[in-house]
């Protein structure tokens, strides 16, 4: 294969880049990886390159935090010097994080072809930053990667040409199949003290639940009554629990059967994510895990870009009814969740099939 660049930008990319990089690379593909850093938390980004077993990036560009306007332009006037240089045959962008609507934009600009994994996934809500980046990286891309039928349905009504698009599968289910047994190694069970399939997950990190105080209160507090059900373990970024002690909230969760912690290296969260009875999330990457898992999942939002994890598989989406949730929680306790199915192509071959379309493309 001719040159390639594979860009990160956030822990969610890094999960649908690692198992593309190996297959890539198993074929004789020569390969650029570029971090853009927006995810700044460097001891996180590298405990999950070292459970991903990928490669130290051969860029790393440092954006950190700031406003979607700032980060899109450092990374494009950072990226714009990188492609100068190498002149790639190819960038793989994956996702929806500015990262990604970044280093599509100029590609398009330079005419370098792009291909876009995780493409047609849509929540038609405009009020959601990553929904901008998704349809505007899709309509400039050459190659649109999707996981389910239903992006492919997407894209056809946006106009985009059919031959343009190719349903590979979904790339985040090859990771999580790739490290299930390396995950058993984890500790994480014991050091909890929990037993397999007796407790719940909560994961929030979407700003309309966790930067809104009333909303993370209320989600918080909705979590600390369904742990009267089932422990409950929360990976709390730092900042989000400060904002939970600030508002006295320490008293009633040091009450609740909640246990909060630090955000958990990739193989820990799967190993716990795998043994857990239900789970709590705004994450849309969860609810693609949980469905091939075969975990009951609520969704803590008003609308999904991932329909079909509602549709066939273990997601329901119960927003911040807290009625709802504690009904849904009941019912998974009492043995009658949701029970779902496994999409097509969620198999853990999508990085060979994304790979069969990118060598023939640059062949």
């Amino acid at each position: 294969m001719s040159r390639i660049v594979s860009v990160v930008g956030a822990r969610p990319n890094f999960m649908k880049v690692a198992p593309l990089y190996e297959e890539i690379k198993s074929r004789g593909g020569k390969q650029i990886l570029v971090h853009t850093g927006q995810h700044y938390d460097e001891n996180m980004s590298k405990i999950f390159f070292e459970d991903l077993s990928m490669p130290k990036p051969d860029i790393y560009y440092g954006i950190g935090s700031g406003s979607h306007a700032s980060q899109t332009a450092k990374v494009m006037l950072e990226f714009e010097k990188t492609l100068s240089e190498i002149n790639p045959a190819l960038v793989i962008v994956v996702g929806d994080v500015n990262s990604t609507l970044a280093c599509a934009l100029v590609c398009a600009k330079m005419r370098i072809p792009i291909a876009h994994v995780e493409s047609g996934l849509r929540s038609f809500d405009m009020d959601m930053p990553e929904e901008v980046n998704r349809i505007l990286t899709d309509s400039i891309s050459d190659f649109l990667l999707t996981p389910s039928i239903d992006a492919n349905e997407n894209l056809l009504k946006e106009g985009i040409k059919q031959e343009k698009i190719h349903f590979v599968g979904n790339i985040m289910i090859d990771s999580l199949y790739r490290s299930l047994k390396k995950s058993r190694e984890s500790t994480i069970l014991k050091y909890f003290n929990l037993e397999s399939a007796d407790f719940g997950l909560l994961t929030l990190h979407r700003p309309s639940n966790v930067d809104d105080q009333k909303s993370l209160l209320h989600l918080v507090e909705s979590a600390c009554m369904a742990s009267q059900m089932a422990p409950m373990i929360f990976p709390v970024h730092p900042r989000t629990r400060k904002l939970l002690i600030s508002n006295s909230m320490e008293k009633l969760i040091q009450g609740a059967n909640l246990t909060l912690c630090n955000p958990l290296g990739y193989l820990d969260f799967i190993n716990l994510l795998s043994h857990s009875k239900f789970v709590l999330t705004d994450s849309g990457g969860i609810q693609e895990e949980t469905t091939a898992l075969g975990i009951p999942c609520l969704t803590l939002r008003e609308n999904t870009e991932r329909p079909i994890t509602v549709s066939t598989g273990t997601n329901t989406i119960v927003g911040k009814d807290r009625e709802l949730i504690l009904t849904k929680v009941s019912d998974i306790m009492g043995g009658s969740g949701k029970k779902g199915k496994i999409p097509k192509f969620w198999d853990g071959k999508t990085a060979s099939r994304i790979s069969d379309v990118i060598q023939f493309a640059i062949s």
